[in-house]
């Protein structure tokens, strides 16, 4: 990824992220943008299947989803 480039994260909403060496790196790395998704939030699984969808229509084997970048 270009170092110019912002990142943004979906997360679940667990604990991990409070971590104080997750804190850490993430104040050390502010183009990292994290955004969570409520508590049982059925709507996560759809994204999900987009992007597995995209992955699989329009990237080949062995690529993720960043090729769509």
């Amino acid at each position: 990824m270009p170092k110019d480039l912002a990142i943004h994260l979906i997360l679940d909403n667990y604990a991990t992220h409070t971590h104080h060496d997750v804190t850490t790196w993430l104040d050390n790395h502010p183009r990292f943008h994290l955004h969570f998704t409520p508590t049982s939030s059925s709507w996560l699984n759809l994204v999900e299947r987009w992007f597995r969808e995209l992955t699989d229509k329009h990237c080949g084997a062995g690529h993720f989803i960043l090729c769509l970048i």
